[in-house]
């Protein structure tokens, strides 16, 4: 009766021992599944919040790109000498210096009798100034140097180079000898087209002609 009792009390201990191995058995089989299930969640999310190489250099080429399509730029100084400054899209320059005013030319006082003496008494009369005066004497010294009979090819004469010479009749019948004559068409026809004798004599320089 002790054997067999002590027969049955090790079958029940294989029998416990037996479900140890069992149950470690089946855990062990479901624990190598699970973590490789855990560890690919886990790799699958870092990739959805990690951009990868070409989308992060595409996305910081095209904003390079957009740069480069913006519109430059540019603020000018005034009253610096000339320069410019050159950063990214912008640039700083300056305008070059300004243009030197327009300075009448001299002529002096005109001997009596003279035709530049008529004129000088003309535009004294009409409120003109010695400057204007000056352009005048050298608007006319290069048309015809103040020669009343000074003809041009063309058909221009007297001292304003009228042309044709005819048109100074306007202001005298004697306009082919009087130098009178002919400076009083020439003065009317300065001030309906430049104003005064130094636009005119401006406006020769520039190009050569009134």
């Amino acid at each position: 009766m002790g054997r067999h009792s002590r027969a049955e009390q090790l079958r029940a201990d294989r029998r416990s021992a037996g479900g140890d191995l069992t149950g470690r058995h089946v855990r062990a089989r479901w624990s190598l599944p699970l973590f490789a299930v855990v560890v690919t969640a886990a790799f699958v999310g870092v990739i959805s919040v990690t951009p990868t190489a070409p989308a992060f250099a595409s996305a910081v080429e095209g904003r390079a790109a957009a740069s480069a399509t913006q519109p430059s730029q540019s603020v000018t100084a005034a009253g610096q000498p000339s320069a410019q400054v050159g950063r990214d899209s912008f640039s700083v320059s300056a305008p070059p210096p300004p243009v030197a005013a327009f300075v009448a030319p001299a002529a002096g006082t005109p001997d009596p009798g003279t035709a530049q003496a008529i004129a000088y008494a003309i535009l004294q009369e009409r409120g003109l100034g010695a400057d204007q005066y000056g352009c005048l004497v050298s608007l006319w010294n290069r048309e015809s140097h103040w020669n009343v009979y000074a003809a041009n090819p063309s058909g221009a004469y007297g001292i304003p180079q009228a042309l044709p010479g005819s048109k100074m009749a306007s202001a005298g019948a004697d306009w082919e000898t009087n130098p009178a004559t002919q400076i009083i068409w020439g003065l009317g026809y300065i001030e309906s087209r430049y104003g005064t004798p130094c636009g005119a004599w401006q406006h020769s320089e520039d190009s050569g002609w009134y």
